[in-house]
């Protein structure tokens, strides 16, 4: 009785799938070009997991494509952020896995916070509606008298503008890869 009650919240915990394996040393070489040896790869991992679910066909109604789940835009605007992408190829599991890592850390250099947690939240946000919302929920977090160095109980909690839809979607995406999935990966041992 009380063993099987101890191990209730492990099964209930998130698995990563069988499918990830086959990208892990990719996903590695390519976190690294961008981030150095100390990439987040577990983190990246997550949020591919969260995006395709590893499924390098993945394609969504709105017609965001691959591992990384690309927008046709962004993908042909990579090239700005690494030469190496160019050429768009959101369904080559390859480019996708550099290309997630080269926008997370594009994100990176141009949002603050208050440490590496919280930062990685508002990248994860900005990966998913937009950099520009972040900037507008920061401001208006200001306004509000919230820390706009927090995202966790303070940036979150604002609304510059996105339907309500969009803003649970974006609000539920860095919690569930920082929360569910990343503890997930590194229990797996990806870092």
């Amino acid at each position: 009785g009380a063993a099987l009650l101890l191990l209730a919240p492990e099964a209930r915990a998130e698995v990563v799938p069988a499918d990830a394996a086959r990208y892990r040393a990719d996903l590695t070489r390519a976190a690294r070009v961008h981030w150095g040896l100390d990439a987040p790869v577990a983190t990246f991992a997550a949020q591919i997991h969260q995006e395709s679910r590893w499924r390098a066909t993945a394609r969504s109604p709105v017609g965001a494509a691959g591992l990384s789940q690309f927008m046709p835009a962004t993908a042909r605007w990579m090239g700005n952020v690494d030469p190496a992408l160019a050429d768009a190829q959101p369904y080559n599991p390859g480019w996708a896995l550099r290309a997630l890592a080269a926008y997370d850390r594009w994100l990176w250099e141009r949002v603050d916070a208050r440490d590496q947690c919280e930062r990685m939240a508002m990248v994860l946000s900005a990966y998913n509606g937009g950099l520009g919302w972040v900037q507008r929920d920061k401001a208006l977090a200001v306004r509000r008298g919230l820390d706009p160095l927090a995202w966790f109980g303070h940036v979150e909690q604002v609304n510059a503008g996105r339907s309500a839809s969009a803003y649970r979607e974006n609000r539920g995406y860095p919690r569930r890869i920082l929360h569910a999935l990343e503890p997930a990966y590194v229990r797996a041992g990806w870092g």
